[in-house]
């Protein structure tokens, strides 16, 4: 990643953690990118294993602080934060949140999706099924904000991160989505802000050390917006985005990448011109109750996608559900190159360059000595300039067929790639896409791998794998 300039890199010293951590979702503000040596190119139950230690399920990917690593997980109707020691992987304790509720998650999520995040003082967890806590390193509890219930279609997957003093979550959902800062110390809401325009999705933010002061950048449906992490206000916005946004953007200098997919029919050349409401209800409402159900629909894609418009679940779809059907019909899928700064609307000059084809719904891209890498959910990697979006190569991974719904990570001159089945593979750098080796783990993995000191970390659904060049030790 190249370092930002003059009094902006001495705000980003000041507000991230340092790169020997992996503080949050996809490392130092998200960015998928660690500073390590000497990490390993193949590994497995004898070669390079430092440590493996057996975990409840959960997607939340591992994040180091110190001598510490955190994660969350669920046994049976528990919900828990674990915290290991990050030298031996030994559990040094657990703790239990209160579950008032039991929300529906999608197959692919779970209960304990968002990643913690974690500063030297605390770390701090968000659960769907209750809200937010933080503990001490010693799994002292400081405080709990209970928030929700809450409406996603898939179950809620947004990590909180952290800003200066404040805690930040992302809480995007059918409808009454919001963002709020939280107090870092007290767990107090500081400000909350309204999404009216997001839908669904679960992108967690970056911050942006602006010339103007601490910013977040949080995308949504349709547009990403930069707000005052200290009071919540809107600085900028830029729109033309995807409508459910569920990728972290990757912030580099001047540029903020972010990949963003939702139906084939968003491909560019593939929209679906949506008529009115009022000549839509003029056709098929037979009924005359002012609304269109599913056996009155002869819009094809309207019937196909109602289950995901009907927002009040009542099997037809009103006035409003029919506008976002439009909205969500109109956007495009693809990797934008966005300027960040400015303010209001700034779509008309913030563009730097877009990219269409090959889009992933939920791994994010890492920028690694400039090359960017973006694998789909299907497997296909696409590496790009990212100075301009021309493709260096495009193709499926080698050696690894499968679902891809984790985001690599590079380091040490290497780029990593976790598929569903436990599947590890590792390219060499650079924008040819060569293959250095293929991995197995045992078990599936939906969890970002973490890079702290010289170690590479994998969750998968029954453990927690450490890998570090030469280590041989025991599994546990």
């Amino acid at each position: 990643m190249r370092l930002l300039s003059g009094t902006i890199a001495a705000a980003v010293t000041l507000t991230l953690a340092a790169a020997a951590d992996w503080p949050r979702f996809r490392g130092p503000n998200g960015t998928g990118v660690g500073e390590a040596e000497a990490l390993p190119v193949e590994f497995g139950p004898a070669k390079n294993l430092a440590w493996k230690t057996a975990l409840p399920p959960g997607h939340s990917s591992p994040v180091i602080v110190g001598d510490r690593i955190y994660l969350t997980a669920f046994e049976g109707e528990k919900l828990l934060t674990v915290a290991l020691d990050r030298a031996t992987g030994t559990v040094l304790w657990r703790r239990e949140c209160p579950r008032p509720r039991k929300e529906p998650v999608d197959k692919r999520n779970s209960p304990t999706s968002p990643s913690p995040v974690a500063d030297s003082s605390a770390v701090y967890v968000f659960f769907p099924d209750f809200g937010m806590l933080s503990y001490t390193p010693a799994g002292v509890e400081r405080w709990r904000l209970p928030l929700g219930p809450f409406n996603n279609m898939y179950g809620m997957g947004a990590s909180p991160v952290l800003a200066g003093g404040i805690v930040v979550l992302v809480c995007d959902q059918a409808v009454n989505s919001f963002i709020v800062g939280v107090g870092k110390d007290d767990g107090k809401i500081r400000w909350k802000r309204p999404r009216p325009e997001a839908l669904s999705g679960h992108s967690t933010p970056v911050v942006y050390p602006s010339p103007d002061g601490l910013q977040v950048i949080a995308p949504s449906s349709f547009r990403m917006d930069a707000l005052s992490a200290n009071t919540g206000e809107i600085i900028w916005f830029v729109r033309g985005l995807a409508s459910e946004m569920k990728s972290v953007p990757v912030l580099d200098g001047g540029v903020v990448y972010i990949n963003g997919y939702n139906t084939p029919e968003n491909d560019p050349g593939k929209q679906v011109a949506v008529a009115s409401f009022d000549d839509q209800l003029a056709k098929d409402d037979k009924n005359k109750d002012g609304k269109l159900s599913a056996a009155e629909l002869s819009d094809a894609h309207a019937k196909l996608y109602l289950p995901f418009l009907d927002i009040d679940h009542d099997g037809a779809l009103d006035r409003e559900e029919w506008r976002l059907f439009a909205l969500t019909m109109s956007a495009e899928n693809g990797l934008l190159a966005i300027r960040p700064g400015g303010k209001g609307d700034v779509s008309a000059t913030a563009y730097k360059w877009k990219y269409h084809k090959a889009i992933p719904q939920l791994p994010s891209t890492v920028l690694y000595r400039n090359v960017l890498y973006m694998i789909n959910d299907a497997g296909v990697l696409t590496t790009l300039d990212p100075a301009t979006g021309t493709v260096f190569k495009q193709a499926r991974l080698r050696g690894a067929p499968d679902k891809y719904f984790s985001s690599p990570v590079a380091a040490d001159g290497k780029v990593y790639f976790v598929s569903v089945g436990g599947t590890v593979t590792v390219l060499e750098a650079g924008p040819d896409q060569k293959l250095l080796a293929v991995n197995e783990l045992d078990g599936e993995s939906y969890a970002t791998p973490a890079i702290a000191g010289n170690r590479i970390y994998f969750r998968t659904s029954n453990a927690l794998y450490c890998f570090g060049r030469g280590r041989k030790e025991s599994a546990r």
